[in-house]
């Protein structure tokens, strides 16, 4: 395999690139992917929903104002009572997960229930209004379902399926209250043809969102390869390394470091030459990236002939697995190595660390319990894992080994 197409196999093996060419037409990701698509695009939307619901809370004292005023401010207790006690309550709930200290995770599960609660809630008003006659204040109903769809930060399935219950809300008090037969079937088909008409461009936005999610993911990725290798650079992996260790203290998750480094490396160069150390190092660099395929699973060079791999919330199977993958993927390269003393093929050592962040620790302790680890790999023979966690809570951070030679 050329420089060329070995470079185009690990970038093409990047979680974005996978989904950009397999395509989402049902709106879905895989499964990490997807996870960080909801929690990103959420992230930065934030303070625009925030403000869309303070509008929507101006809007429901106006409507109530506007009750007031057309049909009279005695003898529609139960209606004020389901606009102050049911829909300005839910959207101050709505508000208040914007605040929270994990807002993305809190509001993306609470927000899809309150939101179908407040178009039930308004469907009640109009519902009771429309019994006294007014028939005017159906236009809360086509404005919450527009605020449902567009404003409150919902994806496309969660805000489908919150006016689906608002419609089916509608027409069934409609019936209950026995309201005129006419104006409840004109006003429910009006709303089943705002929500095909909302749902085809909330699809299409949300398609849009996430093609361009994939793209500038791209080219983040392309900005932070390696020259030579083609997967991640070490600035990358610093970075990488940060934002993986704080999200996984917030959420709880384990977080695990794989330190690669390929066997006698200085003596392959010395023997071989430079220019097979670099397809060597470009080889192994691609059966890493084929070791460790989970969306959020990151491989990166570290330095010299030494990789990294970063892996969020895997199981200790999947890390034994991972670990076999490299070694048979590796093995499987078949590159010879005619001054190797573990294998007649280029072969790698791997140190791999273990753990569940705390706000005690940092990721310079991660990174050292997996250079310990490596150290001791290469210390056994070489050629093989070492698998440490036990260690972590007496580690002393700071004191990094020295690399066996080569």
């Amino acid at each position: 395999m050329n420089p060329d197409e070995t470079q185009k196999l690990i970038i093409d093996e990047s979680a974005a690139a996978r989904q950009l060419r397999a395509g989402f037409p049902w709106l879905r990701f895989e499964q990490d992917l997807e996870r960080e698509f909801r929690r990103e695009q959420l992230r930065g939307r934030l303070p625009q929903v925030r403000s869309n619901l303070y509008l929507a809370a101006i809007l429901v004292l106006a409507f109530a104002l506007l009750n007031t005023l057309v049909i009279g401010a005695t003898g529609h207790l139960s209606m004020y009572v389901m606009q102050f006690g049911m829909v300005l309550p839910a959207i101050g709930m709505m508000v208040a997960f914007t605040h929270h200290h994990q807002a993305p995770k809190v509001y993306q599960r609470y927000a899809p229930f309150l939101a179908a609660f407040i178009g039930v809630s308004v469907v009640l008003v109009e519902a009771r209004a429309a019994r006294d006659g007014v028939q005017i204040l159906f236009v809360g109903v086509m404005l919450t379902s527009i605020y449902i769809y567009y404003l409150v930060g919902l994806l496309f399935y969660e805000a489908l399926r919150a006016n689906v219950i608002l419609w089916c809300s509608y027409l069934a008090v409609g019936i209950i209250y026995a309201l005129p037969e006419a104006g409840v079937l004109y006003n429910t088909l009006v709303l089943l043809i705002a929500n095909i008409v909302g749902a085809t461009v909330a699809y299409t936005f949300e398609m849009e969102t996430r093609t361009h999610f994939l793209e500038q993911r791209m080219l983040q990725e392309t900005a932070a390869r390696d020259g030579l290798t083609g997967i991640y650079n070490r600035r990358r992996f610093d970075e990488h390394l940060d934002t993986a260790w704080y999200m996984a203290q917030r959420e709880g998750a384990t977080l695990a470091l794989l330190l690669v480094d390929i066997d006698f490396f200085k003596r392959f160069n010395d023997r071989h030459g430079h220019q097979a150390g670099d397809e060597c190092l470009k080889a192994v660099a691609a059966a890493l990236a084929r070791s460790a395929r989970r969306p959020l699973d990151f491989t990166a060079r570290y330095g010299g002939e030494e990789f990294a791999l970063i892996l969020y919330d895997p199981t200790r199977q999947y890390l034994q697995d991972t670990a076999a993958r490299i070694h048979s993927n590796v093995a499987a390269l078949g590159i010879p190595h005619g001054d190797s003393d573990v294998a007649p093929a280029v072969s790698v050592s791997v140190g791999i660390a273990y753990v569940v962040p705390t706000l005690e620790r940092s990721a310079a302790g991660l990174l050292q319990l997996a250079d310990e680890a490596l150290y001791e790999a290469k210390g056994l023979g070489r050629n093989r894992s070492v698998f440490s966690e036990t260690a972590y809570a007496d580690l002393e951070t700071g004191s990094f080994r020295g690399r066996a030679a080569g």
